[in-house]
Order: C-alpha cells, then structure tokens, then sequence
C-alpha cells in the first residue's frame, strides 16, 4: 500500500501543475475531477509518467494528463521539434509540411502544430484538411522541406491519436536525428512553448498537391494496356472511414479503371470508426461490410485502406468462389514477383535494380528475388528503414518495390513511407493481368507457391502489460539468448542470428558479422528445414512478437494448399511449445 500512497502523491502534485492558467478552463475542469474523485487510477494513468516521444513520434490516449495525447503534450513535442530543426538548418528559413487523418481532433492538433512551427520562425504547409500518410511524405520531398509532422495514429482504436514525425527525405526520423529530437523535446517545459501563431508563415495546401501526387503513384505502373483490356475489373474499395476516400477511387480511375464501387458506410469520415470494432485491416471483421457488398456486386476483389490510408488489405475470390482475405506475406510476395516478371518482359530491368523487404517477412521473396537475378536487401522492420535503403542508394541504383509483412508496401521511391493508393492501383493491375491470363489473383498466388516454394507465416503476440510486463519481456529475451533453442517444431536450428551484437552463428560455431545500419533487439533462428523464427519487443506496444514462418516441400499446386496449410499450423503449435508460448 506505501508504494501506491507514494504513488497517488507523485500523480497529484503533477496534476496541480495542471491546474495552473497555463491550461484551458476545460484542460482544468477535467484534472480537477480527477484529482476530487475517490478512485485514483483514472489519476494515476494519465499522470504516472509523461507520455514518451519515441523515435516514430507520440501515440497514446487523448485526454488530459502527461501520459496523454492533449494539445499541451503536442505542443511540447512541437516546441522541442522546431528547436531542433532551427539548430540543424542555422543559416536558412526551414519549412515543414504539417498533415492530419481522420482521427478526432486531428484538425486541432495540426493547426496547434502549425501555429508553434511558425511561432518559432518556420514556414508551414499546412494541409487543408484530412490527408493520406504517403501524400504527406511526398509532399515534404516535393516542396523540398526540412522536415514534417503527421497528426495520426495509424490503424489504432479510437481513443488514441499521434504524432509521427519526418524528415527532409520524407522518411520518418532515424538516427542521429531521432535522439537529437528527443533531447530537445526532454527540456521543454509548458511556459516555453509559443503557442500564438504566424499567420504569414502558414500556407494552405491541398488540391494541387493530391494533383502531383496521383501523377506521382502513376510512376508505380508497370503495364498500361493491361489496364485498358481489362478496365472493367469490378473492385470494391473502403477508405474504413478514413483518408483514402478521395485520392484511391481518384487514382484507381487515373489508371484507367472504370468500374469501381465503395462501401457507403465507411465513406464516412468519422474518428468514432462506426463500423468497426479496430480500424485495422489485419483484423478480418473489419472486411465484413466490404466483402458483404462484394457479394452483392459479385466483385473480384475487395480492397481496404486504413485510417491513415498507408497499410492496405485485399480480400480475392479462392478456387471455390469463397472471399479469402490475402496476408501481408502473400501481398508484398505477389507485389515482388509481379514487378520483377513483367518489368522483365517489358525489358524495362537493367540490372542495378533492387528490391527490399524487413527481416521478419517471408523468405520466399528471397528466393524469387535470387531466382530471377534481382537485389534484394533485408532491413529492420518499420518502413523507416525500408526508406533508408531508398536513401542510401540513390543515383546509384534502381529501387523498384519494398514491403514488410504487417500489410505494407511502396512500388515507387517518390514517397518514403507505406503507400497504400499507389499500392492498391498496382494490385488490380496485377489482378487484370492474372484475368488476362485466365486467372484469378488467387491462382497466381498458388502459382508464386508452386514455383518458389510454399510457406505458412504466423505472429504470435504474447501482450505482458505495465513495468512488471516489460521487466519479463527483457528476461524473455535474455533467457532465449543465453539458452537458444537446438530444434523447433523437430528440426535441428542451424543458424543463429543477432541483431543486437549483429552476429550470426552456424550450427558449426562459426561467426560472421551481420551488415546493418545499426543495432536491434532481435533474435531470428533458422532451421534445416527451411522454419523461421524471429522475436521482437516491440517499440509501441506492450507485448513481445514471434514471427514464424514455416515451409512445406510437398506443395505441388493449389489442391495442396488446404493440406500444406493445416499441417503448417500443427507444426506452428509445435513452435510455440518448443518456445514455451
């Protein structure tokens, strides 16, 4: 009990900083209650501890309080920014784009972004109003700015909002940056933030720049006339109440596809997420309504874009008719394949192209990838990193597509982040080409298996909430390390890898160095038999991920898929025994 009276007495003299007149009448009224109520963990969670600006930015819930998403909070993380930006850009007026999705208050927190960025002496773009993440990424390189800031929390509930925030090549921030920003946000305290505005340095953006933008995504095309012979391709789309509602149909039409229908109910803007219980893509229920109307419409596909429209999903019909919601391995596969095999027919390779996928996606890239002569690079998970390569090896070599497993791919190196309207545009150029040839997307998919090798991928999340949670996901991962397992799921591990100490060990004891850009809390261990195991805390969540992945060498063609993939899962609950999950 001492430890919580010790407790309510640190959250309560943090409140009564709250109720100082440098908050709003409102922003006081709700600490107050707080502070009068008999049951202090409403108190406790929003005060325990100051909401982190991590290396992606904010996230969390909105509401009062320092472990919270409030326009005071923001307004520190902005301050902290904007200093920064004026110390590393000292001999020039920097300029920053400022964008926001559908979340609520969305708008408020942009324009508060806005009015602090141009307080300290920086001129704003400033989106018009709601605006897809990717658009916000290309906008920052097309009006070459220094840096730039989204209001969004991506695919999370509803109650929460974020912050993330880019640099000048329209990527995410990374090192040395991201820490250089997050000292600078550390030392701000409320009185030193400018909240009052310059209107002279706030420049309204919008329509020309979905204009460039839809220009832009048609770069990620690969065969027009494709598109012109099956231009009647019957595609259901939902924006899930989100960004996508007026740039996908808009790019979907500026490839050429005219028959295009949306699911009504989620056309609507609206944070609450109506019909929804996650906003998340990954989630089948949240492809219910889509896949309704697709029915009805008898639709070949039934493509979904996520609040912030840079994650999409796509829902193809399988041998019996059924809808079959694709994974993010099957996707980002079927993207790579198909960009590599008809740029090849179209002799549009000239071999210093390159692809890039993260580590804990499939390795059947790899081998398509291997097998057709292509580069491929394996980078950290989180799209950042995918963008680095795109920087790193620019004006030397030929970027052509790169994704990761958690439903995300880029087809073209003008935006530096996920982009789900250029991504959609080029899964229904696939999906006609597969019609062209007398298939479905489905059966291309068999076909990708049956000529590289099938494989299961599966993530366990083992969520371990609060400080003793994180305190046994480190043990987790120190045990694992100082005792890796010899076999999993019957097959002897051959080789180890990791990220932290960015060494791999062969079952022979032998050590070569790992070739990355910098270090991570990451374990991957490989089997005989082709099994892939890779564990990560992750950097947002409370919990602890295990991507598996398993192969099946007796996959001949799509009558096997059924058979492989039950017997994929057996050996999945094997995995997670051998894991003690």
């Amino acid at each position: 009990m001492e430890n919580n009276a010790q407790l309510i007495a640190q959250c309560e003299a943090r409140a009564k900083v709250w109720l100082s007149p440098a908050f709003d009448e409102e922003t006081r009224k709700e600490v107050q209650a707080m502070l009068d109520a008999e049951d202090k963990s409403a108190l406790i969670d929003a005060f325990y501890q100051n909401l982190e600006f991590g290396t992606g930015g904010l996230r969390g819930i909105m509401g009062a309080g320092t472990n919270r998403m409030n326009k005071y909070i923001v307004g520190m993380a902005t301050q902290g920014f904007a200093n920064y930006i004026n110390k590393a850009f000292p001999n020039m007026q920097p300029a920053v784009v400022v964008g926001h999705d559908c979340r609520n208050n969305g708008r408020m927190f942009a324009e508060t972004v806005a009015d602090i960025f141009s307080a300290n002496g920086i001129k704003v773009y400033l989106f018009e109003s709601l605006r897809p993440t990717p658009e916000i990424s290309f906008a920052i390189r097309q009006l070459k700015c220094q840096a730039g800031v989204n209001v969004t929390a991506s695919h999370n509930p509803r109650e929460y909002n974020g912050y993330k925030a880019y640099w000048d090549d329209g990527a995410q921030v990374l090192a040395p940056h991201d820490k250089g920003i997050i000292d600078e946000v550390n030392k701000v305290k409320i009185e030193d933030v400018k909240f009052q505005g310059n209107k002279d340095l706030i420049i309204p953006i919008g329509g020309e720049m979905d204009w460039d933008y839809i220009a832009a995504v048609k770069e990620a095309m690969v065969d027009q006339d494709v598109i012109l012979r099956q231009k009647d391709l019957n595609i259901v789309y939902s924006p899930m109440h989100g960004t996508g509602r007026v740039i996908i149909p808009m790019a979907l039409r500026s490839w050429g596809f005219q028959n295009i229908h949306v699911v009504p109910e989620q056309m609507v803007i609206d944070g609450n997420f109506p019909t929804v219980v996650s906003p998340n893509p990954e989630n089948a229920e949240a492809m219910t309504l889509g896949m309704k109307l697709g029915t009805k419409l008898n639709a070949d596909l039934v493509i979904a874009s996520d609040p912030d429209a840079d994650r999409l999903a796509i829902v193809c019909r399988n041998a019996k008719g059924e809808w079959e919601i694709l994974n993010g391995n099957q996707t980002c596969m079927m993207f790579c394949w198909y960009i590599i095999a008809n740029k090849k027919k179209l002799g549009q390779l000239k071999g210093n192209e390159f692809l890039v996928k993260t580590i804990v996606t499939t390795e059947v890239i790899a081998e398509i990838a291997k097998k057709n002569g292509v580069e491929l690079m394996d980078c950290y998970t989180g799209f950042k990193w995918i963008a680095n390569e795109i920087r790193v090896n620019e004006g030397k070599k030929k970027y052509i597509g790169g994704g990761e497993e958690s439903f995300g791919f880029l087809p073209f190196d003008k935006v530096r982040d996920k982009d789900s309207p250029a991504s959609i545009c080029l899964i229904c150029e696939i999906a006609s080409w597969a019609r062209d040839n007398g298939m479905t997307l489905y059966d291309l998919l068999m076909n990708i298996y049956k000529e590289y090798g099938f494989s299961k991928e599966y993530t366990i999340n083992v969520v371990r909430p609060g400080k003793t949670g994180a305190d046994e996901i480190k043990q987790m991962m120190t045990d694992f390390r100082n005792n890796p397992p010899q076999t999993l799921g019957g097959s002897k591990v051959v080789l180890v890898k990791d990220y932290k100490t960015l060494e791999a060990k062969d079952a022979q004891g032998n050590v070569t160095k790992l070739d990355m850009p910098d270090t991570s809390n990451v374990l991957q261990w490989f089997c005989e038999d082709g099994t892939k195991v890779s564990v990560r805390p992750s950097g947002t969540e409370p919990k602890i991920k295990f991507y598996t992945e398993v192969k099946d060498a007796s996959f001949s063609g799509a009558a096997d898929y059924e058979r492989c993939s039950k017997a994929a899962e057996a050996k999945i609950e094997l995995l997670k025994k051998d894991l003690k999950l």
